[in-house]
Parts: structure tokens; C-alpha cells; sequence
């Protein structure tokens, strides 16, 4: 037998590249990220537009009649979208990465931007559900809005990275989720907020229901000086690293 995967992932690749190089919607965003006036909204729609070019590319090449008996085996399923699906967690991270770095900037934070890690289970998640179906068209749904789901949990990925990480520096951050369109149900409504991290963010902040594009945002607050919050004094990061060196320089003219 034959195998297709090489030729498919061939021509889903070249798609992708053509349709992502050619969206609109991308290029809107890239000139937001540009002019360094990027946040992550612009991180949301960048990654759903990703997402959907990939669930209707993967819906357009792979059907039943080029698959094995009519069924997506583990083995072609697990090779082809590990390859997708990891290329749209570069493609997204490193946008998000970019936004982070420039609100780190505005807000005067010295702090790197953190690289959200990919998110293996998830794959595997969708691998080992699409191959449990003997026909492929019972199951064919889980290439289309689920991949627009991990498309736009890595945004959420790298707001819960950067989050996590300003917080154990010492800041006081607050998350935002922002409901989408102009009839919003009620589960969505209910999340609909601002809350402080860690303490006040709800488990289902970051969950979505099919089709949802409700977004997360973080953006965070001045940080030219960083609060204990033990102490609730503020400190400068930058001054303090300053003052150690200078400890060290003085003890090595000491000896």
C-alpha cells in the first residue's frame, strides 16, 4: 500500500503557505505588529485566522475516498497533523511572543518575553480521537473548528506563560476576557470580565465552545517599579541589579 502522507503534506504545506501569504486579515495584523501597536487581540485574530486556513485546507485534501478502507489510521493522522499543528504553534507563539515584548516595553518592564510551550496533549488528543473512528466521515468534524481551538489556545498559552512569570516578579496582574460578536451566549457573558491573577480568575477563563472567538488579553501595567507583595514596598528591578554588582566589583577590591 502506498504511502500518502508525504505527497499530502506536500500539498497541504504548499496551500497553507499560499493561502496564509495572500490573507488579509494576517497582514492586518502583522502591520499592527509592525508599528509596534500589537495586543493580544490582534493575537486572537491572527491565530483564528491561522486556524481556519488549516481546518479548511485539511477538510479540502483529506476525504474518506484517499484514505485506507475510508479510515484516518493512527499512523497517518499522528504524522500529519504533529506536523500542522506544531507549524501553527510557531507561527502563533511567535506573534504572541512579539506582542508581549512590545507591552513589556511600554509598560517599562525589563522582563523577557516567555515562549509558551506546545501543548503535546492536545495533539495527541486530536490525533487519538480522529483515528478512533473506522469511517473517516463520522469523525471528519474534529479537523475543522477543534483546530481553530488550539490555534487559539496558544495565545492563551502565552498569556498564562507571561502572566505567571510577572506575577513571581513581583507585579499584580489582571487578565481580561472579552466576548465576541453581537449576540453572545450567556456562558460566555458570565466570563465576560477583569480579573486579578492568580486569586480571582475563574477555572473556565480560557475555555471555549465550539465557534466561540471570545479572547483573552493581558496587558500589563506600568512596571518602572515592581511591589513586594509581602511588603507592599515597591522595588526597580534595574537599580537592583545595579547595587549587586557594584557589591561584587567593590569585594573583588577588597581582596
Amino acid at each position: 500500500m502506498d504511502d500518502i502522507v508525504p505527497n499530502l503534506l506536500e500539498e497541504i504545506q504548499v496551500q497553507f503557505d499560499d493561502r496564509t501569504y495572500n490573507s488579509a486579515k494576517l497582514k492586518k495584523a502583522i502591520q499592527a505588529l509592525k508599528s509596534k501597536k500589537a495586543t493580544y487581540l490582534d493575537a486572537n485574530d491572527f491565530a483564528v485566522e491561522i486556524g481556519e486556513i488549516l481546518a479548511d485546507i485539511l477538510g479540502t485534501n483529506i476525504t474518506a475516498e484517499i484514505l485506507p478502507d475510508g479510515k484516518m489510521y493512527f499512523n497517518i493522522a499522528d504524522r500529519i497533523l504533529n506536523s500542522t499543528l506544531k507549524k501553527n504553534h510557531e507561527l502563533i507563539s511567535g506573534f504572541a511572543v512579539d506582542v508581549q515584548t512590545i507591552l513589556n516595553h511600554e509598560a517599562g518592564l525589563k522582563l523577557k518575553a516567555q515562549v509558551p510551550d506546545l501543548n503535546k496533549d492536545r495533539i495527541n488528543g486530536i490525533v487519538n480521537r480522529v483515528s478512533s473512528e473506522p469511517n473517516f466521515n463520522d469523525i471528519k468534524w474534529i479537523l475543522n473548528e477543534p483546530i481553530v481551538n488550539f490555534s487559539q489556545s496558544i495565545v492563551d498559552d502565552a498569556i498564562k506563560a507571561n502572566v505567571d512569570f510577572h506575577a513571581k516578579a513581583g507585579l499584580n496582574p489582571t487578565i481580561t476576557r472579552r466576548i465576541s460578536g453581537h449576540d453572545p451566549c450567556g456562558w460566555c457573558l458570565n466570563l465576560a470580565g477583569t480579573y486579578n491573577y492568580p486569586d480571582d480568575v475563574p477555572n473556565d477563563l480560557y475555555r471555549r465552545h465550539d465557534r466561540c472567538r471570545c479572547a483573552v488579553e493581558y496587558e500589563p501595567k506600568d512596571g518602572r517599579g515592581i511591589q513586594n507583595s509581602h511588603t507592599k514596598k515597591w522595588r526597580d528591578p534595574e537599580r537592583e541589579l545595579k547595587i549587586v554588582a557594584r557589591k561584587k566589583m567593590n569585594l573583588r577590591k577588597e581582596r
